[in-house]
């Protein structure tokens, strides 16, 4: 039930989430205390993964994980750290895509083979994990998860390939999709980016240590210095003889998610070179000169829609005004089945003030609109305390079509720009005007020195095929 019910939640916020962030460290020094490093770590990636966390540490050669259902803050506290010494650590916050929420599919994994121990944490979706899974268990493999980690790690273990670095690398040479992966060996710390780079990774250093991780916002808190990001279709290894990288995999056009820049990286990470926050105030300054519209205010949805209100108030001269508040010490909510209740749900979390809105023109800037629910009731909200006229603006392109690469959005009929055109899409939210920020002006917006990104669920173009109808959902 409780998977039911956070399910509910996230519709009722209606945003795309993402699976996972993921953080490694190497201390060749011997003197950095890894798990607490990993725990900060992980703590800057939590709006990545709420469901579950782990730590695992290697300790001379020996590997211990911990992990648990929750927040990296209720999971582990200063015995649980305190026991988990070593020089090595990899560390996971998950939200799951693929998968129910459950212990068994909480990261990292450890695995015992012939090779030896190996620890996985993955970032992404496979396209092919279920061709593979069937293949393995029918040579004999039982899996313990639904996780498509546990498919690395079984192609890992039962690899030709002797050496463990080597059948890791044979491994990822057989999977297709989205993945960003630290692994664990016994005296080696791995990173690897998929060959079209849909998931962010990076590299950097603390003193004489080492450190990867989903976004450089980690590198920030516990001090480290960002390298660089990891390329895609490269593998880094980090031991005792320092650090070694090397193309596993013939690299591919560079795919890389633009959701990270809409909605999913936090805005004090670089990616690619561009920060994070200036993109997004970019976007709302294009977003602001393909408009027309009058206004009194510019009003953000918290608080994704901040910066791209703070740009398309500069862009336009209309005054920017903060007038919804988000009270951000609401938790997950257990929803009512009535209308009345849910939109009371959602008022305990976004609640417009009446002083800035009544009698204006306003019009509220979003990143992004998935299902619609949340759109239509704050608009619903803002109404009901007297604005004047209601315009929604939106810092992205309408997402019609599903994301089959790590965000939970796999079936069309539950995005509501693959089911209406805008001006169904605005009269069902309730707004007097609804844009969306053009495809073009949204790629002109990230200045990220020659990425290519992943447009699919504004385009349908799908990179890797997905062995699935894009249409066939729809109904």
């Amino acid at each position: 039930m409780a998977d039911k019910y956070r399910k509910q939640d996230r519709r009722l916020m209606d945003k795309m989430e993402e699976e996972c962030g993921v953080f490694g460290i190497y201390a060749s020094d011997g003197k950095c205390d890894v798990a607490n490093l990993t725990y900060l770590g992980l703590h800057a990636l939590q709006h990545r993964g709420q469901e579950s966390a782990g730590i695992c540490v290697n300790n001379s050669g020996e590997l211990r994980v911990y992990k648990d259902m929750g927040l990296v803050t209720n999971i582990f506290d200063e015995e649980k750290l305190s026991d988990l010494t070593g020089e090595m650590a990899l560390g996971h916050v998950r939200y799951s895509t693929t998968g129910s929420s459950l212990l068994a599919n909480a990261q990292p994994l450890l695995v015992n083979s012939s090779k030896g121990d190996l620890s996985l944490a993955h970032n992404g979706n496979l396209v092919n994990s279920d061709e593979i899974r069937h293949n393995l268990e029918e040579q004999g493999t039982i899996f313990h998860s639904t996780l498509d980690t546990e498919v690395i790690a079984h192609l890992v273990a039962r690899s030709f390939k002797d050496d463990i670095i080597e059948a890791i690398t044979h491994s990822l040479q057989q999977i297709k999709g989205a993945f960003s992966i630290v692994a664990m060996t016994e005296d080696s710390l791995i990173a690897a980016r998929d060959p079209y780079g849909f998931r962010p990774l990076s590299l950097g250093r603390k003193g004489d240590n080492y450190v990867v991780a989903s976004e450089t916002c980690t590198f920030d808190i516990i001090g480290a210095e960002l390298i660089r990001d990891i390329e895609p279709g490269e593998m880094v290894i980090i031991n005792e003889d320092g650090i070694e990288s090397f193309y596993y995999s013939e690299q591919r056009p560079n795919t890389f998610c633009v959701f990270e820049f809409i909605y999913f990286a936090r805005p004090d990470s670089i990616i690619g070179g561009q920060n994070v926050h200036l993109a997004r105030r970019e976007m709302g300054r294009q977003l602001a000169r393909e408009m027309d519209v009058e206004a009194d205010s510019v009003i953000p949805v918290p608080s994704s829609g901040i910066p791209s209100a703070l740009g398309f108030s500069e862009e336009s001269g209309i005054p920017y005004q903060q007038g919804i508040l988000r009270n951000k010490y609401v938790g997950r909510t257990f929803i009512q089945p009535t209308q009345e209740i849910r939109d009371l749900k959602v008022r305990l979390k976004l609640n417009p003030i009446k002083e800035i809105i009544k009698d204006k023109k306003v019009i509220l800037i979003d990143d992004s609109i998935v299902r619609g629910t949340t759109s239509k009731q704050i608009i619903r909200m803002v109404r009901s305390i007297g604005a004047k006229e209601v315009h929604m603006a939106i810092s992205s392109p309408p997402v019609a079509y599903p994301c089959y690469y790590g965000m939970d959005t796999s079936r069309r009929k539950e995005l509501i720009a693959g089911q209406k055109d805008i001006e169904g899409i605005c009269q069902h939210i309730g707004a007097d005007s609804l844009h969306y920020l053009s495809q073009e002006g949204l790629l002109n917006s990230i200045n990220a020195n020659g990425y290519g990104f992943c447009t699919a669920c504004f385009d349908g173009e799908y990179q890797i095929e997905t062995g699935i109808d894009k249409f066939a959902l729809e109904k």
